[in-house]
């Protein structure tokens, strides 16, 4: 029968030993192996499910990121709830030249995170239409009456009114921002308009309405707000969150710091209406002039702005080029086109005596109409009849020189300063003529391609006008495409195609221009941006909220992260205590081992045979000789030890050698003459 000692660093007081009866030996060495590999192998795994739960965490979160974004964009037409106290609201009136539109927006709460702007999106009334009134006519026609401004735009501040919860229209901002058509007023006349505004309108509503709130904007301004909502819409001033999104080096403007910083890449816009075309893109880079001139020209088409809520952080810093191109319109244009060639064929009949347009049957050909349409120009009470020959390259080479360029360079449309774009890392977005141009008639609007437009513009002006009327008829074209349109689509297919690769100076490669009418199913207008910039220091009041429950609650900020490296942490340093026990333990084992060997003394002279007659009692003589031999020893650190006898109680030849020649030292001798 054997012996389990236990053996460790304690007091010796604490010393015990345990008897292995009915308790089968179990540290063994081939045993202690397999637990051991058993405890790396767990801790191995651990740590394994611990990468993968937080790879698929924040793969997760990314996910979860781009669908809450998606998600965002179909609640975007939800109704707006308006009974939660955490909604706030804005008012933007957009008073054109033609008429005024109110918008309400609306925006929860702000999440406390600075490097966020707030969520602003347009408020929808209980049938989930947006809250959007126009009336007519523009408010420049009270330039000679002033004082019946307040008269005629108080039913669209009484139309927000009844949308927006009366609790919130002490903190409701109103702004009325003037555009094309109060621009061309006299000073005088714009201040008698503004002053009546901002005399009136407190004493009969209760919005949040300020001195700065109602002014006339620039057309500059008009494009910097036009580009801040495209890109909002867009997600581009949101955060970078995986490596699939575009990206782009910036210097800030103003940052003491050299180094370009990677954010993601904002679109530019290109917007052709009626009257004037106008281009507005983010210049990334620190630009260069090529003189004096041009860099004072530069200054009124650069806008720098910040649109964080903190004017020392630099991570929402712009510098955006705007330009607006008067008579660049597709009605202006083709108004222009008109004039030159009447004029230009009036000044060659005087000359050459001949009557080009001056009746029916002696038409003037228009390479820009459709082939075999009729027109007809009046002018100073003079009629030109006109004939389409339907041949859109010459019609692109009669327009070329009303783009007016020049031979210096960074230049465009009239000369105008532009800079440089790069064209292999940019996205623009065409609206107005650059869609209905694509997909009114043509039906390819979305991703522009200039080999496949051009073949298109080129089939329809070739295109019999009989032909054309019949597919009209029969409803083959969009639904909002009207005769005007089909009778100088072939006119301004070629002016869209030549102010954007010969104005703009785009390759006819260039594959990033989406024509849109929509960004995400919604009419994004400039007066998003306008409440956006003009709402950006809002968020401080939030974010000094959150910052103090933050400090008051910090223990609340351990992330799935940190608590999972915790967790592994302690795990290791579990599984390295148990190793550094087993390794102790062993090592103790063989030393006992090894004394016992040497040390145990057994008697041979005077017994009977080899035959030991009472084991227990050499077990007692040995422990004995144990407790005497070490008591003295400042390293007694031996609870216990085994003594391992042979089968019957036998003794060895070796163990008797060693018995006998240390027999001598033995003080206890005597024990084992019993």
């Amino acid at each position: 029968m054997g012996r389990i000692g236990i053996s460790c660093l304690f007091p010796a007081s604490w010393h015990f030993s345990i008897s292995p009866v009915g308790c089968p030996r179990i540290l063994n060495t081939n045993l202690r192996q397999i637990i051991v590999i058993s405890i790396l192998a767990a801790a191995v795994s651990l740590l394994y499910f611990s990468v993968v739960i937080i790879r698929n965490k924040y793969g997760r979160l990314s996910r979860d990121k781009k669908f809450q974004r998606y998600l965002a964009r179909v609640t975007d037409i939800e109704a707006t709830d308006t009974n939660n106290p955490n909604v706030n609201y804005g008012i933007v009136v957009d008073c054109g030249s033609s008429g005024s539109r109110i918008f309400v927006y609306c925006w929860p709460r702000h999440n406390g995170n600075p490097h966020d702007l707030l969520d602003i999106r347009q408020m929808r009334d209980k049938n989930r239409k947006p809250v959007v009134m126009k009336i007519k006519p523009g408010i420049s026609e009270f330039a000679t009456s002033p004082e019946k401004v307040s008269d005629y735009i108080s039913p669209l501040l009484s139309f927000a009114a009844e949308h927006i919860p009366r609790a919130k229209h002490k903190e409701t901002p109103l702004y009325i921002l003037c555009t094309a058509g109060m621009r061309i007023l006299p000073e005088s006349q714009q201040k008698a308009i503004l002053e009546d505004l901002l005399t009136d309108i407190p004493v009969h509503f209760d919005f949040l309405f300020s001195d700065s709130h109602a002014e006339v904007i620039s057309g500059k301004q008009e494009g910097v707000y036009a580009w801040i909502g495209i890109n909002f819409v867009l997600g581009r001033f949101e955060h970078i969150e995986d490596d699939e999104e575009a990206v782009v080096e910036v210097n800030i403007p103003g940052s003491e710091s050299r180094e370009a910083i990677l954010r993601k890449r904002t679109a530019g816009i290109l917007d052709m209406g009626g009257v004037s075309t106008q281009i507005a893109y983010e210049v990334p880079k620190t630009v260069s002039f090529a003189s004096s001139q041009q860099e004072e020209v530069a200054k009124n088409l650069l806008a720098e702005f910040n649109l964080g809520c903190d004017v020392h952080q630099t991570e929402h810093v712009y510098r955006v080029y705007v330009a607006t191109f008067l008579g660049f319109g597709g009605n202006a244009a083709r108004q222009r086109y008109e004039d030159r060639i009447f004029a230009s064929t009036v000044q060659k009949n005087r000359l050459l005596g001949k009557q080009t347009g001056l009746a029916p049957d002696t038409p003037f050909l228009d390479p820009c109409l459709p082939l075999d349409i009729k027109d007809e120009i009046q002018q100073n009470g003079q009629t030109m009849y006109l004939r389409g020959t339907g041949d859109f390259d010459l019609c692109r080479e009669t327009i070329q020189p009303f783009m007016n360029k020049t031979n210096e360079t960074q230049t465009s449309l009239n000369g105008v300063y532009q800079p440089p774009i790069h064209f292999q890392n940019s996205e623009f977005y065409g609206f107005s003529e650059f869609y209905y141009c694509t997909e009114d008639v043509l039906r390819m609007g979305g991703d522009y391609n200039a080999a496949t437009f051009t073949k298109a513009a080129k089939d329809y002006c070739a295109t019999k006008w009989s032909i054309l009327r019949e597919r009209f008829d029969r409803g083959l074209y969009a639904s909002h495409a009207d005769l005007h349109r089909l009778k100088y689509q072939c006119f301004k297919s070629a002016w869209m195609f030549e102010v954007f690769h010969r104005g703009f100076s785009f390759p006819v490669n260039y594959k990033n221009l989406k024509t849109a009418l929509q960004v995400y199913d919604k009419e994004v207008q400039w007066t998003l941006g306008a409440i956006l910039y003009r709402t950006r220091f809002l968020p401080l009041r939030d974010i000094q909220q959150e910052t103090f429950r933050a400090s008051h609650a910090h223990w609340r900020g351990f992330s799935f992260v940190y608590n999972h490296y915790l967790f592994s942490g302690c795990f290791l340093v579990v599984v390295l205590s148990i190793l550094l026990y087993l390794l102790r333990l062993r090592r103790i084992h063989r030393r006992t081992l090894r004394s016992a060997s040497t040390a145990t003394l057994w008697l041979e002279e005077g017994l009977p045979s080899q035959k030991i007659a009472d084991p227990e009692t050499l077990m007692v003589c040995t422990e004995g000789f144990w407790r005497s031999h070490w008591s003295g020893s400042r390293d007694a650190n031996v609870i216990s030890i085994r003594v391992r006898l042979s089968p019957y109680g036998k003794v060895t030849r070796g163990q008797r050698s060693v018995l006998l020649s240390q027999r001598a030292t033995w003080p206890w001798g005597r024990c084992l003459e019993h």
